[in-house]
């Protein structure tokens, strides 16, 4: 294919990985703001660039559990704090990005709202994850207990409104009163049910996910983190949303950074559903990309040292994570995860899950979102819809 010299933008070569595979020699051209040929540099007509095979060319990244980063919390930071959480991930390769909330009351998440709708509507963010308030509160983490209530359809209706059709996914417990309605609710305004910081048992997940799942794509909040472990007379929400992710009734998110989980713990997750159950997520909060120090995550306040963020006094629970989904992907790949799986969960698995057509593979037609990493999966350059936001290289 030879491009069409009105609208040709960059060619790139390199190991091009996408879709759960990798070409170790490829080729990626760009027209406009759109994935014009991604294949095997030798099906390219085009001028060939120089061969790279120190150069990995991946899909941008797509982090459905973000809080923010440059020392911005989406759950409390002006609209100029959230573009530049949002762009420092954005210089990192992730190129879809969901703003996450915490539990917070009415008012405080209806405000929110107002401040990042705009944001999702000018494209700076990809939407609106609330986390919670209908949430556990013997499995909050690092939510505030105080902000936590019942399941409630006529406050949640009221938040889908506030948010204009922006919000795309909840995280709610399983157990929380009102449950099949507001699953419902959440399926007729678009936006993804999501399962976690819960206290149930296994049966009664596994009810939830079995009556829910038939309705369309449905997700766990951060498997093994907010929840009971996984012991050999109870079970608990781990293998029942383990199981329901091997039938393909259910995306697990993962925080593949190294603190949340063991890399065994990753590792033995792909084995067991595949990439293509998995999402990568950051559940990045305001100090990523900051140094060590004292920071907020909503309305609790939050200490990291060494990188890892915990909350302030008795509970020291861990409150959020310090880094980027491409950081996550190169730890997932350390704990022997396959290149090829890591990006597929950090990019088509949770596009498809936000029912997302456009975005999460590098093929002809998508948007032209690419992701230029060194072989230690060091990011080089960033390309958005066409455009650079981030070159390093000459």
């Amino acid at each position: 294919m030879t491009p069409d010299p009105r609208t040709a933008g960059p060619v790139l070569r390199g190991r091009l990985v996408t879709g759960g595979s990798v070409v170790d020699d490829g080729v990626l051209a760009v027209a406009g703001d759109r994935v014009a040929f991604a294949g095997l540099a030798r099906d390219w007509t085009g001028a060939l660039p120089a061969p790279a095979p120190d150069k990995l060319l991946l899909p941008g990244l797509v982090d459905l559990h973000c809080h923010g980063a440059a020392g911005h919390g989406f759950p409390d930071a002006d609209a100029a704090g959230v573009r530049a959480a949002a762009a420092h991930h954005r210089a990192h390769g992730t190129t879809t990005l969901v703003a996450s909330l915490v539990s917070a009351p009415a008012a405080v998440l209806r405000e929110r709202l107002a401040v990042l709708a705009p944001l999702v509507a000018a494209g700076e963010l990809a939407g609106v994850h609330l986390e919670g308030p209908f949430l556990s509160a013997a499995r909050c983490g690092a939510q505030d207990p105080a902000a936590l209530v019942p399941g409630d359809p006529a406050l949640l209706a009221e938040l889908l409104a506030a948010g204009r059709g922006t919000v795309v996914s909840m995280t709610l417990a399983p157990e929380t009163a009102h449950r099949a309605e507001l699953v419902d609710l959440l399926r007729a305004h678009g936006a993804v049910p999501s399962f976690g910081h819960t206290d149930a048992a296994a049966v009664e997940v596994t009810a939830a996910i079995r009556s829910a799942a038939p309705g369309g794509p449905l997700s766990a909040t951060h498997l093994f983190n907010g929840m009971p472990p996984l012991l050999s007379r109870a079970p608990g929400p781990v293998a029942a949303c383990l199981a329901a992710a091997a039938r393909g009734e259910l995306v697990v998110e993962l925080i593949g950074d190294g603190v949340h989980l063991a890399p065994e713990t990753v590792a033995t997750v792909f084995d067991l559903v595949g990439p293509g159950a998995i999402a990568l997520v950051t559940d990045a909060m305001a100090a990523a990309g900051m140094a060590d120090g004292s920071y907020r995550l909503g309305s609790l306040p939050v200490e990291v040292r060494d990188g890892v963020a915990r909350l302030t006094g008795a509970s020291a629970a861990i409150a959020g994570g310090t880094a980027r989904l491409v950081d996550v992907v190169r730890a997932t790949v350390a704990a022997g995860v396959p290149l090829a799986d890591a990006v597929l969960a950090a990019s088509g698995t949770p596009a498809r899950l936000l029912g997302r057509e456009d975005v999460g593979e590098l093929v002809r037609g998508r948007r032209a979102d690419v992701l230029v990493t060194d072989p230690h999966l060091n990011p080089i350059a960033v390309l958005r819809a066409g455009a650079w936001v981030h070159r390093e290289e000459s």
